[in-house]
């Protein structure tokens, strides 16, 4: 559920089904307060959008099933294997490879799909044009579980803000509750949660669930975000940059991947598949 705290968000609610719509979305109704109370006894709102065929995934579970495919299909997955850079020649994309094995290898087709290191992979390949490599900007969040029974059956979301989702509140596979992501700007790689920043929390969840008791947020983990847009810009979705972007065949580059890169896994993978020539995700 998507929800909202007065009724001037209300008003925009038609505004956000129409664009996920607009994009293939399904599933997705207006509720409103009362209805939406009726669903959520615990919640506060002006109104709600309730999609219904939002789900969780193990994502542990989910990246051991790709990795298995992966291995069936042939491929060979080297882990702890960092690459150290490469070239654009004529013949394909030389890459420098580290680790305990270092060695060089031609490859016909790469694909930059590296998270935060995105930027900096592809700065390592010579002839990969700079103007080309978006700029990153790194967006901690951090996550607070609840202690306690779970007041919620469904995902709540508040409307978006800029950087984020919201502080919204997460179901896990458990049945616990989590709280989160908030928005740190250009975060240094630090992982650590400040337990300080619960004070925020409670003010940001208590708009839509009052009952909040106090002293019931402990920290739980936190993550770094790509973003592609800074703090004050328009938000900016994913990049992805195949060989038509700058004239080179066989290389990908996938700019700004963060959370909904999971969701769009496959998505992506497909699109991905098409930009080198492929009909189908391999």
């Amino acid at each position: 559920m998507i929800v909202v705290a007065d009724k001037e968000q209300a008003a925009g609610l038609p505004a956000i089904v129409e664009r996920a719509q607009n994009n293939g979305v399904e599933g997705l109704r207006l509720l409103s307060a009362d209805e939406a109370h009726a669903l959520e006894p615990e919640v506060a709102c002006e109104g709600a959008i309730l999609s219904t065929c939002t789900g969780i995934i193990d994502v542990h579970g989910l990246m051991l099933a790709y990795q298995g495919d992966a291995e069936e299909a042939g491929a060979m997955i080297a882990f702890n294997a960092p690459l150290r850079g490469g070239r654009i020649t004529s013949d394909g994309i030389a890459l420098e490879v580290g680790g305990d094995a270092p060695m060089e290898l031609l490859a016909e087709e790469v694909v930059i799909a590296a998270g935060l290191g995105a930027q900096a992979a592809a700065s390592a390949l010579e002839g990969y044009p700079s103007e080309a490599i978006l700029q990153l900007h790194r967006v901690k969040g951090s996550y607070f579980s609840l202690t306690g029974k779970a007041p919620f059956s469904h995902l709540i979301y508040p409307v978006p803000v800029p950087g984020g989702l919201g502080t919204h509140a997460t179901l896990d596979l458990g049945g616990r509750i989590k709280f989160g992501l908030d928005v740190e700007w250009d975060a240094d790689e630090d992982y650590d949660v400040d337990p300080a920043r619960a004070e925020l929390f409670y003010e940001t969840v208590r708009r839509y669930w009052p009952g909040l008791p106090d002293g019931a947020l402990v920290p739980d983990y936190s993550g770094i975000q790509s973003k592609l847009s800074g703090r004050g810009e328009a938000g900016r979705d994913f990049a992805i940059h195949g060989p038509e972007t700058y004239g080179q065949r066989g290389v990908v580059a996938l700019f700004g991947i963060e959370s909904p890169g999971l969701t769009a896994s496959l998505a992506i993978g497909d699109h991905v598949a098409g930009l080198l020539g492929y009909g189908e995700a391999l």
